[in-house]
């Protein structure tokens, strides 16, 4: 026991005395904490010769598994009724159109450079840290390139080669399979510089057109994954408290980003969105002749040729991809269907009464097969295997449907499912977020235990920050959909939090001390109020930057009939609710929760100041009697 104690002791200075050393460097004092937490490379336990054999059978399954799909695609297009494709929308682009490119200064160079993290890839020829350090002179000799290029309408070349690294998609997933790997593109940093600059140019005349998809939240600015969940769950909670049910599938596409048809996509960016010209022959050359290598370790496949698809880690690519779906909108809009994206995950919904359900379900259904039609049109394939649908109702309106409910796509039966899991939040069909907190609870108990052990080496500026990174993250991820959810469900989030309180309080918690004393002293703020935290701060958002544009319809100022003091006192105009399950979505939330802050918090305009005000008031009102 002895022994053990003076091992533990002295492995604990150790790594002390290590990240004693590396103060100041965020990257080192992190490689020391993954040193203590035990994580480790997998390609660093592999031999030379396994990694040899996987990088080349992974570029075999990548390039085969794209051929497969298109030609699945080519397959399922011919025996598809030429009446259903002449249907599918194709609205022309209306209103400026953009020919060419503004030229580049070297000053928006220099100010991309700045920004740029110092990541280097192994496509470089110059050292990222070299091309930051050198900014000033590098910022003329880009700026003068990427002139050129937009100038003749061409990529350069050398840029077009990305090194793929497999990576999985998700750690429950078999490592042993191919298929639970995503190629994940590093390409050249100057390249990326290009990209970025032709995305400032084209990127706000894209996002304005009304022929792109205004519910698709990815790659937008003040759209994510939880305003994309905030906006769906306001949906089913307002059919809710209309006294309708909501039918809801998610659609799963099989390699999307690998499988775009390059002359489709160009056709689109001529046709739907105005881009003509240098423009679209940049993109064009952008797009065909890239090939790719598989590199694992130190060694790389041979170089393959990318006939399809645009690059998984690239800047350019998520646009182009959402420029590419964007006809979705239109399909589920001349069905009457409502959808949403983020990225390639798709929903699509419709809100059911008991008389019309037989009519909503036929439409969602006859919407999905039109979707079928266009996947296959487009070269992409959708996966009825791993399709979900769900049925969202209180427990009253369930009882007075009936009780079997499928849909039907491609010949196949989907099913309800007891819960689906759309962007990370696990949805119930009475959306108590039972089995989220349930997961979220144990992901974060996984990581509590492992600080726990781990805690005695490193020092409090250290262990909040990891804390911070493993913990708090997941408690805070997308809380703002917990709001008005059942209160034991709050509890079990509310109990990790103490927890990871205590682990990170150490030696300097007394064991006697309260949770509520120990958050105090931690300056955390309890779970309740952290979700009120994000709700307010998505309210602000939505009010002075009407972002995004589908939760700043929700909301509205407060106007009185008559010339009142609360005309001025920002007050937002409340929704009233037949039910209390209709007062959990944003447009009740939102006014509910801004319209009880104090005034000087609300007055607050600009977004740093308002979060600080905002987070001394909840803080004040939590630990008031702590």
């Amino acid at each position: 026991m002895v022994a053990n104690r003076l091992i533990n002791e002295s492995r604990t200075s150790h790594f002390k005395r290590r990240i004693e050393t590396a103060a100041g460097d965020c990257k080192q004092r992190w490689r020391i904490a993954n040193e203590l937490l035990h994580s480790c490379d997998t390609d660093k336990t592999r031999t030379d010769t396994e990694n040899s054999h996987l990088s080349k059978s992974f570029a075999d399954y990548f390039a085969s598994k794209i051929s497969r799909l298109r030609e699945a695609a080519v397959a399922t297009l011919r025996s598809t009724p030429p009446d259903l494709l002449s249907a599918l929308p194709d609205p022309p682009h209306v209103g400026h159109t953009i020919h060419s490119l503004p030229s580049v200064t070297p000053c928006e160079v220099s100010k991309l450079l700045h920004k740029s993290p110092p990541k280097s890839s192994s496509m470089d020829t110059i050292p990222t840290s070299l091309l930051l350090e050198c900014h000033e002179s590098f910022s003329v000799i880009i700026a003068h390139l990427a002139n050129l290029s937009f100038a003749e309408g061409k990529f350069p070349t050398r840029f077009k080669t990305a090194s793929v690294t497999p990576l999985l998609k998700n750690p429950s997933l078999d490592k042993s399979l191919s298929s639970s790997y995503r190629p994940i593109s590093n390409l050249n940093f100057i390249s990326k510089i290009l990209e970025r600059l032709f995305l400032h140019r084209i990127q706000s005349h894209i996002l304005a057109s009304p022929n792109f998809n205004q519910h698709q939240s990815a790659y937008r600015p003040g759209h994510s994954t939880e305003t994309a969940l905030v906006q769906l769950l306001d949906s089913i909670y307002h059919a809710a408290d209309n006294g309708k049910a909501t039918l809801l599938f998610s659609l799963d596409l099989s390699a999307a980003f690998d499988t775009i048809d390059h002359s489709i996509l160009l056709h689109r960016l001529d046709h739907n969105f105005g881009l003509t010209g240098s423009a679209l022959t940049w993109v064009q050359s952008y797009l065909t002749g890239r090939s790719q290598v598989v590199r694992i370790g130190c060694h790389s496949s041979g170089p393959s040729t990318c006939l399809a698809g645009v690059p998984q880690g690239s800047v350019l690519g998520p646009l182009l991809f959402s420029i590419y779906t964007s006809p979705i909108a239109h399909i589920a809009q001349a069905h009457g269907i409502q959808q949403q994206q983020y990225a390639d995950d798709t929903q699509l919904y419709v809100a059911l009464s008991p008389n019309s359900m037989v009519t909503h379900v036929s439409a969602l259904e006859s919407c999905l097969e039109s979707l079928q039609a266009w996947f296959c049109a487009n070269s992409m394939t959708l996966n009825p295997d791993k399709s979900n649908a769900i049925l969202f109702a209180t427990t009253q309106r369930a009882q007075s449907l009936p009780n079997q409910v499928s849909v039907n796509i491609s010949g196949v039966t989907i099913p309800l499912s007891s819960h689906v899991k759309i962007l990370g939040v696990v949805l119930d069909p009475r959306i108590t977020l039972s089995e989220h907190t349930k997961a979220v609870s144990k992901s974060c108990f996984y990581h509590i235990r492992a600080l726990k052990h781990i805690r005695d080496s490193l020092d409090s500026s250290m262990i909040r920050t990891i804390a911070a990174a493993l913990v708090t993250s997941r408690l805070d991820y997308a809380n703002s959909v917990l709001y008005g959810i059942p209160s034991k469900y709050i509890s079990r989030l509310q109990r990790t939090q103490n927890t990871l309180a205590r682990v990170v309080g150490g030696s300097h918690t007394p064991n006697r001390t309260s949770n509520l004393a120990t958050l105090s002293q931690l300056h955390w703020l309890p779970i309740h109020d952290r979700i009120k935290f994000k709700i307010a701060t998505m309210t602000h958002k939505a009010i002075y930057t009407c972002n995004p544009p589908y939760l700043a319809n929700l909301v509205q100022w407060h106007t009185p009939s008559r010339n009142l003091r609360s005309a001025s006192a920002n007050l937002l105009s409340v929704t009233r609710c037949n039910i209390s399950f209709g007062a959990r979505g944003f447009r009740s939330a939102a006014p509910a929760i801004w319209n009880s802050l104090p005034s000087n918090v609300r007055s607050c305009e600009t977004l740093t100041t308002f979060r600080r005000h905002l987070k001394s008031h909840l803080f004040h009102s939590a630990f008031a009697t702590a």
